[in-house]
């Protein structure tokens, strides 16, 4: 039961992007379309599960035995970056189709705040590897279905004619916020 209400609260309740306000540059950049959508959220799926393993076994394998938690913040950027390039470099040999479909997404989750703020919510949250995992790609899924969603509305909304003063950036906005109402109505669920 445990594992079901850290699935239903990271993607609906908790949603990393619409309550909790990490990752709204590429929220808001990467939305243009529905495809590339899915590409930015296959990444980050896919780099959120490994940086929080890896972040998990560092803090408990590392920081924690030898008293150094005061670095955290700096070795989670350090390990997160390395493993974006590790993966960029590893997909280019292995997998180039891969490596293309990923192609700009890869470089711009470095900076995803939302990898950073999963792998550091685990170690408040004081989760075992396992419900870590579960939370990281729980929050991933998360963050994919609200970019995703936001991402239709938007293209939707070539559809219709915006005041010239709404166009751009502030109807995204306000979409946006629409969009975290809707979102607080599962706050009741768990």
């Amino acid at each position: 039961m445990e594992y079901f209400s850290i699935i239903i609260s990271a993607i609906f309740v908790n949603n990393i992007v619409l309550t909790q306000f990490l990752g709204i540059c590429p929220f808001l950049g990467v939305s243009n379309k529905v495809e590339t959508a899915l590409g930015m959220g296959g990444a980050v799926l896919f780099v959120m599960t490994l940086s929080t393993i890896v972040t998990y076994l560092v803090q408990n394998y590392i920081l924690v035995p030898l008293n150094i938690g005061y670095l955290q913040t700096i070795t989670y950027i350090l390990v997160i970056a390395a493993l974006v390039q590790m993966v960029e470099i590893i997909l280019k040999k292995v997998s180039p189709a891969l490596y293309q479909a990923l192609g700009v997404f890869l470089p711009l989750i470095t900076t995803n705040c939302t990898i950073l703020g999963v792998a550091i919510l685990v170690i408040q949250k004081e989760y075992n590897l396992i419900e870590s995992v579960l939370f990281a790609i729980s929050n991933a899924c998360g963050f994919a279905l609200a970019l995703i969603i936001f991402s239709g509305l938007r293209e939707n909304l070539d559809l219709v004619e915006i005041p010239e003063a709404l166009k751009g950036v502030p109807i995204a906005l306000i979409i946006a916020g629409l969009l975290s109402l809707a979102f607080m109505g599962f706050a009741g669920i768990v």
